[in-house]
């Protein structure tokens, strides 16, 4: 019995990545406001990822290419596709200290790659596994209530009306991003209260450019408001705001969405008493591996680790996976509304009638893409194969 399950092991260890594709997909639709987009492009295009192994097991990931597909498109097929092709898919911590290197040695990749490569590693192993991807990682639970997470709203009321739609539908909560100034902000942050009533989980998300004053102003009225969190109103760099505003509030602060540098990077906030709850996701934090790594050191240290949206609907049924395999995570992060974001996964996110979010049962991430819109839209289209 001990030799045929090494054999069986052994079998699995003699898998290794023979194709890696990509579809560069055309959107051409900016979801941010003016302000946001600049004077840049903004197409928010995707990439879409298929890794296929020699057995014929394939993993599926999605990409971000917002502001440029071609930026996105060469960095995967240039300087992550041949450290992947050849490689056992279950060799995923070397595959990312791998990357890591080449990283500092003049890569400096974008903060949302490679980490979706490690996504379509892990979809692969856990089909061969025959496990939905929460319980190939290693289950805690099978579902988290939602809170819906706004874009930039141009009025008041807008906002206000969305929050009540949301509640409508018993969503468990409503995250606001406002979007400036701080005096808008603050008129938000009354109104969305004063439409939802007092026993509502309010969050806000101000995207922020504030002073260290204006923060300490918006938390207080924060506090008074009952908000759960006050979540990035400064860069996320910002280290001595950062602890400042930890240190004078009593909401808890929400930080490191964007801080570069994986769980070292988060580390360093952490030791810096420069958030009360850090955040992580599947495409910022360098795919599952770098997300468990960092919710797992936050555990250790009490903290929660709140898992933020991809933008990309297929992206965070990765993130659902992960935050059912780890306990400190309160919330799924719904970014609204849902049509936005949807693309190119087929249908919507798993969402009860009552505001919970049910995590697959299918092996791996347990999504699929719209092959069909992806042809149909696709701008290139690349294939390398090893050994070719």
């Amino acid at each position: 019995a001990i030799y045929a399950l090494n054999i069986h092991i052994g079998g699995n260890i003699c898998m290794i990545i023979t194709r890696f594709e990509s579809w560069w997909v055309e959107r051409g639709k900016c979801l941010f406001d003016e302000r946001r987009q600049g004077g840049a492009k903004m197409g928010w295009d995707g990439i879409v990822i298929k890794l296929t192994t020699d057995t014929g097991v394939e993993g599926i990931a999605t990409c971000m290419a917002a502001r440029s597909g071609a930026v996105s498109e060469s960095y995967l097929q240039e300087s992550i596709a041949p450290v992947v092709l050849g490689r056992d898919p279950h060799d995923r911590e070397a595959i990312f200290q791998e990357l890591w290197v080449i990283d500092r040695h003049e890569a400096f990749f974008p903060v949302f790659l490679p980490g979706p490569v490690d996504v379509a590693l892990w979809d692969i192993c856990a089909k061969e596994a025959g496990l939905p991807l929460y319980k190939y990682i290693g289950a805690y639970r099978s579902s988290l209530p939602v809170y819906a997470s706004s874009n930039f709203l141009s009025s008041v009321q807008d906002y206000a009306d969305e929050a009540l739609y949301y509640k409508s539908r018993c969503i468990k909560g409503y995250k606001a991003h406002p979007a400036g100034p701080v005096e808008f902000d603050m008129k938000v942050h009354a109104a969305v209260r004063e439409a939802v009533g007092g026993d509502f989980v309010l969050m806000t998300d101000p995207v922020g450019d504030y002073t260290l004053d204006e923060a300490i102003r918006v938390g207080r009225q924060l506090e008074k408001l009952d908000y759960k969190w006050f979540e990035e109103p400064f860069r996320d760099f910002e280290l001595y705001k950062y602890t400042e505003l930890c240190r004078t509030l009593d909401i808890p602060i929400a930080a490191t969405e964007t801080t570069r540098g994986c769980h070292w990077g988060v580390a360093q906030v952490i030791a810096q008493r420069a958030a009360d709850i850090v955040r992580a996701d599947v495409s910022w934090k360098d795919g599952i591996t770098g997300t468990l790594k960092i919710a797992h050191m936050a555990e250790g240290f009490g903290l929660n680790c709140e898992i933020h949206t991809t933008t990309m609907n297929y992206m965070d049924m990765a993130n659902l996976h992960v935050s059912c395999a780890i306990k400190n995570c309160e919330y799924f992060e719904y970014f609204v509304p849902e049509d936005n974001y949807r693309f190119p996964m087929k249908g919507d996110l798993p969402i009860d009638e009552n505001g919970i979010i049910h995590v697959p049962d299918k092996p791996g991430v347990g999504a699929e893409l719209d092959w069909e819109l992806i042809q149909s839209a696709c701008h290139n289209y690349i294939c390398q194969e090893y050994g070719k």
